[in-house]
């Protein structure tokens, strides 16, 4: 039985697509009276249209290459400018709507007031922030690698851990790097922590193994002393584009995971070490990727095989919700979770007491510490970018946790 097509929504965007579009040329329109103006807009915006369905089609055959990149970007550059500008348009006509209706009012009766230049002068130049904005995220903000620090406290850290660093990137995507020189920026800084142990949590590459080749001097250039541990992301398992050969997709993953050991990062899947230090242990944990939607292949249980109730445990688990579903309320206490996959979305604001993102409404942590039921869960926002080559106010994350014995506080 075939299944229906629910055309109601693709008619919805298209309505709310050309009404946008409408409303925005409506303001150019009072900026310039041309009648070349409306054809030329137009013939922009279909055409780009027209190209970004085209790149979106071709996407698993050829992944997200360069012309995908172009068109892609061009169109939320141009389409968020366009959201911007028409929100300050609205607020103006709604304010002269006002006016126009209190006129009634007035001895000469009602009168439509005519947009003011000066208001839609203001609309446009933000609009050209807009695109400034996104311009500098794609050109500086990706590689604008910040350190983000925390001290966490445990009542049950073992007393020779007091003290323990660990330095936490996640989501390197190697196949978005464009300028190695920029990325050993950010290697440098993160040997710069000198932190006791160094983990990796997840998503390597945006979908093919040979990704992460030119980069393996660079990110072989990490070392701690409690070693370099790493686990898998989604995109690691190379399902977002189409392969030769079921063959094909299994041996890129196998070549995938002896990338990580020619990194130097040892790959837990479904595993578990022990970190031991003057006769005392930590247990360092991690899994296969887990998340909603994204594959629920890794096994906790099977990680944490062998481990006791007691132990004081870290795990690795490249998707948040992982934690949400079952970790946080585990019978077998894990104290500090660290995840990633997010990216923050590479867009949002952390400035004056505001955090926020539009990832915020897939995932309920998103970036940073969250504290709950006695454990920990740190969400890095990741080191590379995918999909939109750039980061507006979510900057690329190295974290830095320091442990903590609560009664040394």
């Amino acid at each position: 039985m075939k299944r229906k097509i629910n055309f109601l929504p693709i008619l919805a965007v298209i309505v709310l697509f050309f009404a946008l579009n409408s409303y925005v040329l409506s303001g150019f329109g009072t900026l310039n009276e041309s009648s070349l103006l409306a054809p030329f807009f137009w013939v922009f915006i279909i055409g780009l249209t027209v190209a970004l369905f085209f790149a979106i089609t071709q996407m698993r055959t050829n992944g997200m290459g360069k012309f995908f990149q172009i068109i892609t970007h061009a169109f939320l550059i141009v389409f968020t400018a366009e959201v911007v500008f028409a929100f300050f348009l609205l607020v103006g006509d709604l304010f002269r709507l006002v006016l126009s209706i209190s006129s009634n009012f007035q001895p000469d009766g009602f009168q439509v007031l005519g947009r003011s230049i000066y208001w839609v002068d203001f609309a446009f130049v933000m609009f050209c922030l807009t695109v400034l904005l996104f311009i500098f995220g794609i050109t500086r903000g990706k590689y604008a690698y910040r350190v983000i620090k925390h001290s966490l406290y445990f009542d049950d850290l073992p007393d020779n851990f007091d003290g323990f660093t660990i330095t936490q990137i996640s989501d390197i995507h190697a196949g978005s790097f464009t300028k190695p020189k920029q990325v050993q920026k950010g290697i440098d800084l993160i040997n710069a922590q000198k932190s006791d142990l160094f983990v990796f949590t997840g998503d390597l590459v945006n979908n093919a193994a040979s990704e992460i080749v030119p980069y393996i001097g660079h990110f072989s250039q990490i070392k701690a002393p409690f070693g370099q541990f790493s686990v898998l992301g989604n995109h690691d398992y190379g399902d977002y584009i189409k392969w030769p050969s079921e063959a094909d997709k299994i041996n890129n993953l196998q070549q995938l995971k002896s990338y990580h050991a020619e990194l130097g990062f040892k790959l837990l899947l479904d595993a578990h070490v022990e970190l031991t230090k003057n006769g005392e242990k930590i247990i360092l944990a991690g899994i296969e990727n887990w998340g909603l939607g994204f594959g629920e292949r890794g096994d906790l249980a099977k990680a944490l095989a062998g481990t006791h109730v007691n132990d004081f445990k870290v795990l690795l688990s490249h998707d948040p919700s992982h934690w949400e579903a079952q970790v946080k309320n585990n019978p077998s206490k894990i104290q500090l979770a660290l995840a990633g996959h997010t990216h923050g979305m590479q867009f949002g604001i952390e400035a004056f007491g505001i955090k926020w993102s539009p990832v915020k409404y897939r995932y309920k942590h998103w970036g940073g510490i969250k504290f709950e039921n006695g454990r920990y869960l740190n969400v890095n926002r990741g080191f590379g970018f995918l999909g939109f080559s750039g980061r507006i106010g979510i900057w690329p994350e190295i974290t830095v946790i320091e442990l903590k014995k609560t009664s040394n506080k």
